[in-house]
C-alpha cells in the first residue's frame, strides 16, 4: 500500500468511527477517493499538485455528467481539508484551485397521476385474484410498499431501512433515518393506506420479527431495495404503463402534487427530509398545471375587452 492509500484508509476509518457517516456515503467516498488514487499512483500525498487535480477532474468530465463529477470533487475536497486538519500538508492543493463548471438544471420526473392510480389498482387485482397464498401475500406487501412510497415521499433507502419499531401504525406515523442519520417523523394521512400497512403487518408477522425490518420477503429476510425496483418493473408491464418508473419518481410525484396544492414548500421541505430549501425549490419548476391555471386566472390580460 503506498502513501496516499494508506491515508486513504485511515480517512475512510475516520469518517466512518469520528464522523459516524453511514454506509451507503462510505461506499462513495471509498469509490472515488480509490479512482483518484489509481489515477495519482504512484504520487505520494506530499506530490499531489493543483495541476494534477486538475487533469483528475479534466478526465473526469471526459467520463462523468456534472452532477457526479461534483459529487468527487466534493469527496477528494473533504480528504484534503482532513490532511489539513492533520497536518498532513503545509499546503493544500485545493487552495490553488477554482472549481467552476454549469450544471444542468435536471427537472424530476414524475408519474401521472392516472398511472399511480392504474399501478396501484393493478397491484390490487393481483392481491384480489391471486391464485396462491405466495402470490396474494406478495400482493400485499407490495401494494404496501408503493403506497407508503406514495404516501410519505420517502426515498427507497429509507423505506427499506425501516425497521420494526420505526411504523406505529396506532397512531399513523413513520420514524425516517435519512441522509446523515438525519431522523425525521412522518404522519400517514390516509386511512386506506394504514389499512393495507396493517394487512400486510398481520401477514407477515413472523418474516418481520424474524428479520426485524418492517419489509420482508417470504423467506424471512429484509426486502431489498433491488427487490423493489423489480417489483416496480413488473406492475409497469401489467398495468401496460408506457412509462419507466423508478422508486424515486414517487418521491418526486409525492412532492410536485403537495406543491401544486398550495402545501408551503417549507413543509414539503420538513417531509422530505432535505437539509437545504434550495433543493426542494427543484419542484417548483414542474408544477406546470400551476403556473397554467395562475396565467389564465389571474392576468389581467383576461379582463381587456378589444
Amino acid at each position: 500500500m503506498d502513501n496516499l492509500q494508506k491515508y486513504v484508509e485511515n480517512y475512510l476509518k475516520y469518517c466512518q468511527t469520528q464522523k459516524r457517516l453511514d454506509e451507503k456515503t462510505l461506499r462513495a467516498y471509498r469509490a472515488d477517493l480509490s479512482q483518484f488514487c489509481e489515477y495519482s499512483r504512484p504520487a505520494d500525498i506530499s506530490e499531489i499538485t493543483p495541476e494534477l487535480l486538475e487533469n483528475f477532474f479534466g478526465n473526469l468530465h471526459q467520463k462523468y455528467k456534472p452532477k457526479t463529477v461534483k459529487r468527487k470533487i466534493a469527496s477528494l475536497k473533504a480528504l484534503f481539508h482532513y490532511f489539513e486538519y492533520k497536518d498532513l500538508i503545509v499546503l493544500n492543493p485545493f487552495n490553488k484551485i477554482q472549481i467552476k463548471f454549469r450544471e444542468p438544471v435536471l427537472l424530476p420526473k414524475t408519474i401521472p397521476l392516472y398511472n399511480v392510480e392504474a399501478f396501484l389498482s393493478t397491484i390490487y387485482k393481483q392481491t384480489s385474484n391471486a391464485k396462491t397464498d405466495y402470490q396474494r401475500r406478495n400482493a400485499l406487501r407490495d401494494a404496501a410498499v408503493i403506497e407508503l412510497l406514495f404516501a410519505t415521499g420517502m426515498r427507497i433507502s429509507e423505506l427499506c431501512s425501516l425497521n420494526i419499531d420505526d411504523v406505529n401504525l396506532y397512531d399513523s406515523t413513520i420514524l425516517i433515518y435519512g441522509k446523515g442519520s438525519k431522523e425525521r417523523k412522518v404522519q400517514i394521512g390516509n386511512d386506506d393506506v394504514i389499512n393495507v400497512l396493517k394487512k400486510y403487518r398481520n401477514n407477515f408477522e413472523k418474516e418481520i420479527q424474524n428479520c426485524r425490518y418492517f419489509f420482508a420477503n417470504q423467506n424471512g429476510r429484509k426486502l431489498s431495495e433491488q427487490s423493489v425496483r423489480r417489483m416496480i418493473n413488473k406492475y409497469t408491464s401489467l398495468a401496460a404503463i408506457d412509462l419507466h418508473i423508478t422508486p424515486h419518481m414517487f418521491r418526486h410525484t409525492f412532492a410536485t402534487c403537495l406543491l401544486e396544492a398550495d402545501v408551503d414548500i417549507r413543509y414539503i421541505q420538513e417531509i422530505l427530509g432535505h437539509s437545504s430549501i434550495t433543493v426542494t425549490e427543484i419542484y417548483t419548476h414542474v408544477t406546470m398545471s400551476k403556473q397554467r391555471d395562475i396565467l389564465t386566472t389571474k392576468h389581467p390580460r383576461k379582463d381587456f375587452q378589444i
